[in-house]
């Protein structure tokens, strides 16, 4: 039987560990596990802590940790993903299913159709929000490496500071084919707001070195472009060919 993953902040050691704060509540009070539940800790390094629970309190609870043992390796192919900020939960929905799918890297963007406007307090907050986002989907999918949300920044700053192999702009007016293209190890991905970018902006990002590209015949809305995208270049050259 699986067991339940959870990640924690926080060095980690095989031995005794007691546990306070949210994720003691929540696995005390909110799933009610009981002395005797297996759980599995990791911290983002890569390995994870198989362990027990062995007492469980009002303030807090104690696990006996395992020796560690190696996560789920990563995918050879490192994607940075530049995502236009939508609103609702068309952000949250993108992040969540990019980390699923092997992203490493995501920083949301301005652009000039963005309708999301965040500064100051609330944009650390947003941030805050992604990263906890990334966090649930690593906890959920086997991931043992918790990809970065960075903060928000303005779509020009991120396409000339970007250093990858590859670098993709997602333009559905080209024929530029994924196949054609030379296989990287590091792939920088450029995915527009509702209403795509502006003429100026892909001008931009190709003067930056990207490439357009054309993923499939169909116009695709901002929170599913980075998901088709993902896929196809984990599958040409990624992890999901394995």
């Amino acid at each position: 039987m699986r067991r339940s993953r959870f990640y924690l902040d926080a060095p980690l050691t095989e031995g005794e560990l007691t546990l306070d704060g949210d994720l003691a509540h929540y696995l005390g009070r909110v799933l009610r596990l009981s002395p005797g539940a297996d759980v599995q800790l990791f911290n983002g390094s890569g390995q994870e802590w198989p362990g027990t629970l062995l007492e469980v309190s009002k303030r807090d609870l104690r696990i006996a940790l395992a020796a560690p043992v190696s996560g789920l390796p990563e995918s050879p192919l490192s994607v940075h993903l530049g995502q236009a900020m939508s609103r609702g939960d068309r952000m949250d929905w993108a992040i969540q299913k990019a980390v699923e799918l092997g992203v490493s890297k995501i920083t949301p963007l301005y652009t000039e159709r963005c309708e999301v406007k965040l500064q100051g307090e609330r944009a650390d907050k947003r941030q805050a929000h992604w990263q906890q986002i990334a966090i649930s989907a690593c906890e959920q999918c086997g991931r043992s490496v918790v990809p970065t949300i960075h903060a928000p920044v303005a779509l020009g700053e991120w396409t000339r500071a970007l250093d990858c192999d590859l670098k993709l702009v997602l333009h559905h007016r080209t024929e530029q084919s994924l196949a054609s293209l030379e296989r990287p190890s590091t792939l920088g991905l450029l995915i527009g707001p509702e209403g795509g970018l502006s003429k100026a902006e892909i001008s931009q990002a190709e003067d930056a070195g990207f490439h357009a590209a054309r993923f499939g015949p169909r116009v695709l809305r901002t929170e599913t472009a980075p998901i088709v995208a993902l896929t196809l270049a984990q599958q040409l050259w990624g992890d999901l060919s394995e």
